[in-house]
């Protein structure tokens, strides 16, 4: 059933949205699918324009990227609406500001479904269409997915302590978009998302080396190597001349530049501005210095392909702009607000109108682009403030979702949310979000503070601990709100074996920072470490954050809990709720199959048996590289006496974490039962020299008699 659509468009924009079909050479005149033009849309995540050498040479050259811009059209005033990942590719696929579609930060939004996205609206004109994405921020759950015959997020093998910090390198994620176009026939959409760029910098060899002291331009440059396949693919095979393509960064990087070290924070040109390339077949190249932005993508392929633009469209087309012609003049909007969702610090908001561009803060900024393209001289004290402030006011009126329509944010699906409420988690005791701010709330008052607390933790990398505590320890003395400083000095406590000290730090942090997601998801890690399963689960009574409804990994720390606890039913209901935001998170599937495997042994009912088999084989399928998952289907291997499933599964989890110590514990159980002495003697020495002292009096005992059975003859 065809979804319903989101069709109102602010009046303003009318006059440069109006239908528009393309030259008749880019498309057949009889409306069939078998000589309209691919497209190609590449996105390079965290990418400053000037880090392309065919927008500047100072810095690196990039010469397979030049190869396609010299053949189409550069654009050199090309900017983003946002600074953060996933806003800026919803605008780019749905053709619309964050005003609109209600995206403002990574991971605590979803794409809402009623949105029409580029994907969709081309898959109506019989296009086959396939996403291969380098991270998880833009993994499947957060909407973008709609539309795509094949949205390749595959994770497996991949571990990080933290999801949002899961990426593929550039070379893997072409290599399967490669794949993925050697089978398809025209037309085909294909948006290829490369990470690499982003921080942390880590790039392969030779880059590492090339580029020992720039790893950030390493990074490019590796990832203008990868797409070389990816490009001589296209060239090889004759489908450039019926391709449109699209080369763009979603944001870019500071560097350092107005003491922001990465992103996310400012919106000056060094994280806004981005390079924005766009080849089509029988059109001149060149360069071209007319304001242009990331919603002009989705109206610019409906008119290079000669087909609808929808009507909702913000943007405008590009194609008069690569034929030489003026575009109107209109402003462009963009925001920060990743430090007010997640940090409670001021929003930050603004445009871009001709050569002038005005930032809204506590902190007023006014610069002259043409003069100052750096953002380094503020005309805001001179200039009439209040004219610009009302100016943005309009903007936002005009680019926002018509009346009725806005605020309809989806945050988690009516399943989730009923899930929430059965659960006892949707409570009127909200976290209120603050609506006044004052010069002390502003990002660049704030921000150098934030910096202070990651110089901390970068001595505390070079072994200067106690100096990294006394710079945390100021920063909070100094500003009580800032949430990485608790956080951080919370896992040096910790990393010390100092937990009741780290829980303290973060409970200071609670209280001065009730709302802060960054300080509550630590706070209850280590709680679990600390065996306070009550308090994790009295905690979750008290607070309704809004994050908690996309973040599987709070229910599963809730699930453990429980499960710590002996109640198997609400481990298995919050185990669930993790899995119903994201099925495909492989901890919770594996902490099911250990629930399932517990309510065996307490009932004997071989149904559970049986799903603690399928879990663990379901988090192994996920993640190949799950250590704890294979000893958890060995140990059930064992119990029910396959011994040589149990060696396999066993081996394979010490494979991979030689240290893991049920693994060596179960393998030398298993080892015994086969009659294989010496190596059941071998596996349980080694657990006994590493972890002896953990183990409870008869613990050790337990093991000690294991150990004789084996020298036994």
């Amino acid at each position: 059933m065809q979804k319903n659509r989101i069709l109102c468009i602010p009046v303003f924009l009318s006059f440069f949205l109006c239908f528009s079909l393309a030259p008749s050479y880019l498309y057949p005149e009889n409306g069939s699918t078998e000589s309209r033009l691919n497209v190609l849309l590449v996105t390079i995540d965290t990418l400053r324009a000037d880090r392309l050498s065919c927008y500047s040479r100072e810095h690196l050259e990039t010469p397979h990227i030049d190869g396609l811009a010299e053949k189409g059209v550069i654009f050199t005033k090309a900017f983003a609406h946002n600074s953060t990942t996933l806003p800026s590719h919803t605008n780019i696929l749905l053709g619309t500001v964050p005003l609109y579609h209600g995206v403002h930060e990574n991971g605590t939004f979803i794409v809402e479904e009623r949105f029409l996205t580029l994907a969709e609206h081309l898959k109506s004109y019989d296009y086959s269409t396939g996403a291969f994405i380098g991270a998880y921020v833009l993994d499947s759950r957060f909407g973008l997915a709609q539309g795509f015959d094949v949205y390749d997020e595959d994770y497996r093998g991949k571990s990080s302590k933290k999801l949002s910090s899961i990426e593929r390198k550039a070379e893997e994620v072409v290599g399967n978009a490669l794949e993925w176009l050697e089978e398809q026939v025209a037309p085909w959409f294909l948006w290829v998302h490369c990470f690499d760029p982003h921080y942390f910098y880590k790039p392969p060899e030779p880059f590492k080396t090339e580029y020992k002291d720039r790893p950030y331009d390493g990074e490019v440059a590796y990832v203008d190597f990868s797409l070389e396949k990816l490009f001589s693919h296209i060239k090889d095979n004759d489908l450039l001349d019926n391709t449109l393509v699209i080369i763009t960064g979603d944001h870019g990087e500071s560097l350092g530049e107005h003491g922001e070290k990465t992103h996310g924070y400012f919106a000056y040109n060094s994280t806004i501005w981005i390079p924005l390339i766009i080849l089509i077949p029988g059109e001149s190249s060149g360069r071209n210095s007319q304001l242009v932005c990331h919603v002009d993508i989705f109206p610019t392929v409906c008119d290079v392909l000669g087909i609808e633009r929808p009507s909702f469209l913000q943007g405008m087309s590009l194609l008069p702009a690569i034929q030489g012609k003026k575009l109107p003049k209109r402003p462009v909007y963009f925001e920060s607000l990743y430090p007010y969702y997640s940090r409670g610090w001021a929003p930050q908001r603004g445009f871009i109108s001709k050569n002038e561009k005005f930032i809204d803060s506590p902190i007023p900024e006014l610069y002259d682009l043409e003069k100052d393209f750096d953002e380094l001289k503020n005309l805001a004290e001179a200039a009439k403030v209040e004219e610009y402030r009302e100016q943005l006011a309009r903007i936002m009126k005009e680019q926002s979702l018509p009346e009725g329509e806005a605020g309809r944010r989806q945050q988690a699906d009516r399943e989730t949310l009923e899930k929430l409420r059965s659960l006892g988690y949707i409570s009127t005791r909200g976290a209120s979000e603050k609506k006044d701010f004052g010069p002390r709330d502003d990002i660049k008052i704030v921000l150098p503070y934030n910096n202070k607390s990651m110089d901390a933790m970068d001595l505390v990398k070079k072994g200067e601990v106690q100096k990294g505590i006394t710079l945390l320890r100021e920063v909070i003395t100094e500003r009580e709100d800032i949430d990485i400083a608790y956080s951080s000095l919370a896992m040096i406590y910790k990393d010390m074996g100092r937990l009741a000290d780290a829980l303290a730090i973060l409970e200071q942090g609670l209280q001065s920072l009730p709302s802060s997601y960054e300080i509550f998801i630590i706070y209850v890690n280590f709680l679990i470490n600390a065996n306070r399963y009550d308090d994790v689960i009295e905690l979750f009574s008290e607070m309704n954050l809004r994050q908690i409804e996309h973040d599987p990994e709070v229910w599963n720390f809730l699930g453990a809990a429980y499960s710590q606890k002996g109640d198997f039913d609400k481990a298995l209901e919050a185990y669930e709720m993790a899995l119903s935001i994201d099925n495909k998170y492989s901890v919770s599937h594996k902490n099911v199959g250990a629930v399932h495997f517990s309510i065996f042994l307490k009932t004997k009912e071989r149904s559970s048996f049986q799903k603690a088999l399928q879990s663990f084989k379901k988090t192994i399928e996920l993640n190949p590289n799950y250590a704890q998952a294979y000893n958890g289907l060995g140990g059930a291997y064992l119990y029910a006496g396959n011994l040589d499933g149990a060696v396999y599964c066993l081996e394979k989890a010490l494979e991979i974490n030689p240290d893991l110590p049920n693994a060596l514990y179960n393998l030398g159980l298993t080892y015994i039962q086969r009659g294989e002495k010496a190596k059941a003697l071998q596996n349980l020495n080694k657990y006994k020299d590493k972890y002896e002292r953990f183990l409870s009096p008869s613990g050790k005992k337990k093991l000690e008699e294991l150990i004789l059975k084996c020298k036994q003859e």
